[in-house]
């Protein structure tokens, strides 16, 4: 069974899912899902309720965020990005940045490892 509250490792392969069904929101809370990992990369779902987020880092690789559902604020070295549902960015390898929930928000991650 694939709902949202469902994080059990399940096998996705060659199964047809709706990508925002596969992680809940949780009031107050991020919650993540890997759907993905490998030594050359991961995805990974995410949901944030409103107001929650990811303070400012750096990562050693690429990383694509699609929204899936809601909208966030994504700050790319200091550069404030509006995202909504239907919207990608890609946030560059070792540059600082951040997540915000403006409304609460669910995405998918993928990361390559170069």
């Amino acid at each position: 069974m694939l709902s949202g509250g469902n994080v059990e490792k399940e096998d996705l392969k060659a199964k047809v899912i709706k990508t925002k069904d596969l992680v809940a929101y949780n009031s107050g809370a991020v919650v993540s899902r890997t759907i993905i990992e490998r030594p050359t990369g991961t995805v990974t779902i995410f949901s944030f309720d409103e107001g929650q987020g990811l303070s400012e880092h750096i990562a050693p690789f690429d990383a694509m965020v699609e929204i899936i559902d809601g909208e966030a604020k994504i700050t790319i070295e200091g550069k404030p990005h509006i995202l909504k549902e239907g919207e990608f960015i890609i946030m560059p390898a070792k540059k600082t940045h951040a997540l915000k929930a403006i409304k609460k928000f669910k995405m998918l991650l993928i990361m390559i490892k170069a």
